[in-house]
């Protein structure tokens, strides 16, 4: 196995022959990722298990925004802000094959409102310190249409541009996974836990089953971690352990358009939508992605559908500010997902989602099961230093300060250059792909027949051997962004990628058909008009 590559079968090797470790972390999105990877740079034994895929819940179905929040400067959180916006700067640094600055620009048809967004966004400029991505500056009007043609002018003022984050949410998720990797960490997805190894009373272990082979293992270790977002609870139950914080799932929901309804290359904000929240429309590999929204829901589930008030509200607050209309039959994709907010269990049921802090909380049960709630994806190198610091204490381990503030994330090689929209995301592992192709060199064939969209048959074979892609929604979902660009492209060659795969992983027809019956029913969650 090279170094930094993900080999599903290596690890299993690993954890069969280690059964004590220092750290075992529940969860692979970006808060168990972030925690993986600060604990093994740190040189302990440290083992993450995923139930389902690397980032498959909320990780992976974020605004694509690396950002401070101007919404919490408005609701008064400094100290977020401040740590964001200090994070921001730290990933830019870390990881630029993903992460890039991103002009914003809020529009403004008042001007005692336009007094207000510049004097915020200068206070946000300020907080970034030597970490700031650029100053803000005001748009006149005429600059705000040349550069939105789409936009109404009616009562428009002009606008304010500042500077923030944009990224690929999975596939750094999946680049964090390579770095722990490369620091001895040891990662499984598909891997179940299914309860707690209790020794007088304390939490010790945790009985988890390989999800592939149903074989069950029993994991001892001196921490364990629950960092499973808005699936906290059910690991809480197996602790026997009820705390006065509620677990409340709020759905974020968003649409991803052709450009054609969006021309810019820069970002708009509608600071103040109809529900009091803001709303983005943000070019994403050549499309542009608008939302998102905030609505709770009873309960969590693994694959969150869009409601159709959230489209419609989105539709309604796009048409608002453009001339042209969107329908719903225009949009390619639509996706949700659940931010987990952590509320008293005497909560108001009339207080609106967007009014609750999106800090992250850790919180300790009398066990010593250590559990992570809330946050970012932004502000997950800071939440995975404060857990594995917690983690030392509750677990006894020799005390090693964190290394990531400079850590760089794997595949932001130095003299990496390649600036190519559809291989920048691959970093330096593109020329390993690009190996595989030389090899031969009809791997290296486009197989979408769909402009503008692009994938050979190589880099399908890299994620299936060194990306721990198992499932057709594993490459179309995470590894590529497909299916969050256009469901009905992804539904079309779903087919070729099941027979690449099983061809790769040795398994039969019977298979592939199971695998394309399965993610076709569930990218027709994602895509519109819904049948």
């Amino acid at each position: 196995m090279m170094k930094g590559f993900l080999n599903r079968d290596r690890f299993l090797e690993i954890l069969n022959k280690r059964n004590h470790w220092d750290i075992v972390v529940i969860g692979g999105g970006a808060t168990g990722l972030g925690i993986a990877l600060d604990s093994a740079s740190r040189g302990y034994k440290t083992l993450l298990l995923e139930q389902n895929d690397f980032s498959k819940g909320t990780s992976s179905r974020s605004t694509k925004l690396i950002h401070g929040g101007i919404r919490y400067l408005a609701q008064g959180n400094i100290k977020l802000v401040y740590e964001a916006l200090k994070e921001r700067g730290f990933l830019l640094k870390n990881a630029p094959h993903l992460v890039k600055r991103q002009k914003f620009v809020i529009p403004i048809f008042s001007w005692n409102m336009g007094i207000f967004y510049w004097t915020g966004l200068k206070i946000y400029e300020w907080l970034a310190g030597s970490l700031s991505f650029g100053p803000s500056k005001f748009l006149s009007k005429n600059e705000m249409i040349k550069t939105f043609p789409e936009i109404k002018p009616d009562n428009l003022k002009g606008g304010i541009l500042y500077y923030d984050g944009q990224f690929d949410d999975s596939r750094l998720a999946i680049n964090i996974a390579q770095t722990c990797v490369q620091k001895k960490g040891i990662l499984l997805n598909y891997f179940q836990v299914k309860n707690l190894i209790k020794i007088k009373g304390k939490t010790s272990g945790v009985i988890a089953c390989d999800l592939e082979t149903k074989k069950n293992y029993s994991i001892y270790s001196k921490t364990v971690i629950n960092a499973t977002g808005v699936f906290s609870d059910f690991i809480l139950k197996m602790d026997e352990f009820t705390w006065p914080i509620l677990i409340k799932p709020s759905q974020g929901t968003h649409i991803v358009l052709n450009k054609s309804f969006f021309s810019s290359s820069n970002a708009i904000v509608i600071p103040k939508t109809s529900d009091g929240r803001i709303l983005f429309s943000v070019p994403w590999y050549d499309h542009v992605l608008v939302g998102t929204t905030d609505t709770f829901l009873d309960k969590c589930i693994l694959d969150p559908k869009p409601l159709e008030q959230e489209i419609d509200f989105i539709l309604h607050t796009f048409e608002k500010y453009f001339l042209y209309t969107p329908k719903k039959n225009n949009i390619l994709s639509a996706f949700s997902g659940l931010r987990p907010l952590f509320v008293p269990r005497t909560y108001s049921s009339s207080a609106a989602a967007k009014d609750i802090s999106r800090s992250h909380k850790l919180m300790i049960s009398p066990s010593g099961l250590i559990t992570i709630i809330g946050g970012k994806w932004t502000t997950y190198r800071k939440m995975a230093e404060d857990t594995v610091n917690k983690a030392i204490k509750i677990g006894k381990l020799n005390k090693v300060f964190s290394k990531t503030k400079d850590l760089k994330i794997y595949g932001s090689i130095s003299s990496w250059k390649n600036h190519n929209l559809h291989w920048k995301k691959y970093g330096e592992d593109e020329f390993h792909i690009q190996n595989i192709i030389e090899e031969n060199p009809l791997l290296g064939e486009n197989f979408i027949s769909k402009k503008p969209y692009y994938c050979t048959n190589a880099e399908v074979i890299w994620m299936v051997r060194y990306e721990m892609a198992r499932t057709i929604e594993d490459v179309l979902a995470r590894r590529t962004r497909l299916l969050f660009l256009n469901a009905k492209v992804a539904i079309d060659i779903a087919p070729r990628v099941a027979a690449l795969m099983a061809k790769e992983l040795s398994l039969d027809q019977e298979w592939e058909k199971k695998q394309i019956d399965t993610f076709k029913k569930l990218a027709m969650q994602y895509y519109y008009p819904i049948a």
